[in-house]
């Protein structure tokens, strides 16, 4: 019989038994400001190899590397003038740069799915930075969920999909931002979006003071980056986006007190956020697709969502949620 996965506290004996496993090639799912990530050492090829069977995740899909500092990043990417803008403004916070990989980085090939370049992320999370400081290992952290599912906010999400697949979580409690980093590529002087996130558009285009490139694609055959195949994130039910009316038996995902016709046919109903407040339907999105999914309804209708600001990412997720499979 499988072992349970171990469950630990983000104390400093937890953090520190934490790191431990993950020096000794084991997988340990730790909270970010985003979603849980599924940690192992990025350097160490066989544990990333557990990362994708634990996850049944592509092969050709890379993995975000995770660093406590701007420092630890150097050691494993080229950063130009626009790279260490973006990386001064944002980090630590839920921002992915893909920079071309430092020559001598021990990176992973297999995390890097064999391209030339290398996704990294200083984590805003005390309890994340604490951990990748006590590893002393860059350390990769896709979503902690089997691949194509909903993206966990808690352990009790963790646990759901992973229990007995993973060496230990450490529960710290849900995750604030709630949707996953924005990936932005810097090359030859120019930046482009290749996922939106928890970093807006906006908020980005202010720090370079011009218009990012924007090259997202539904679904290459190599991605360039996490988080780029379309049909990702995904509950059990199917979605139906942009709805107008709710169809019987659905359950329904609104936002901001939308009741659109047949609401009360519902087989359950949840706000993202009923003040419209689009950080908070942020940090909600990935519970709520799980609780729906979990009314055992076959559909989930998805009522509009504003795109402006953080509805860019939300959107983004939703899109990807129902596509097909």
């Amino acid at each position: 019989m499988t072992p349970p996965t171990l469950r630990l506290d983000p104390g400093p004996a937890g953090l520190e038994r934490a790191a431990q496993l993950l020096r000794d090639g084991a997988l340990v799912a730790f909270p970010t400001e985003t979603v849980y990530g599924l940690g192992a050492d990025a350097a160490n090829g066989a544990a990333v190899a557990r990362v994708y069977a634990a996850k049944g995740r592509p092969s050709f899909n890379p993995l975000i590397v995770h660093v406590p500092d701007l420092a630890g990043a150097r050691r494993y990417g080229l950063f130009d003038a626009l790279a260490l803008r973006l990386a001064e403004t944002f980090w630590p916070g839920p921002l992915t740069l893909v920079l071309p990989a430092a020559p001598d980085s021990p990176v992973s090939a297999l995390a890097t799915a064999g391209l030339e370049t290398v996704a990294l992320r200083v984590p805003a999370s005390d309890i994340a930075r604490d951990l990748l400081a006590r590893a002393g290992a860059p350390v990769v952290a896709p979503s902690a969920n089997r691949s194509g599912h909903v993206s966990p906010t808690s352990a009790a999400h963790v646990l759901a999909d992973l229990d007995g697949r993973i060496d230990a979580v450490i529960d710290g409690g849900d995750t604030a931002v709630g949707v996953e980093s924005t990936v932005v590529a810097v090359a030859d002087g120019a930046a482009t979006l290749l996922r939106p996130g928890g970093v807006t558009r906006a908020q980005l285009e202010a720090a370079l003071g011009r218009p990012l490139a924007d090259n997202r694609a539904a679904g290459p055959a190599k991605p360039a980056s996490p988080g780029m195949l379309a049909s990702h994130y995904a509950p059990n039910a199917a979605v139906r986006l942009n709805v107008t009316e709710v169809r019987p038996g659905e359950a329904l995902l609104t936002f901001a007190g939308q009741r659109p016709p047949g609401t009360e046919l519902a087989a359950a109903v949840t706000d993202l956020s009923p003040s419209g407040d689009l950080a908070e339907a942020a940090a909600r999105l990935f519970g709520a697709l799980r609780a729906l999914d979990a009314a055992g309804a076959a559909a989930i209708a998805v009522a509009p969502v504003p795109a402006d600001g953080l509805g860019e990412a939300i959107n983004d997720r939703l899109r990807r949620a129902a596509a097909p499979r």
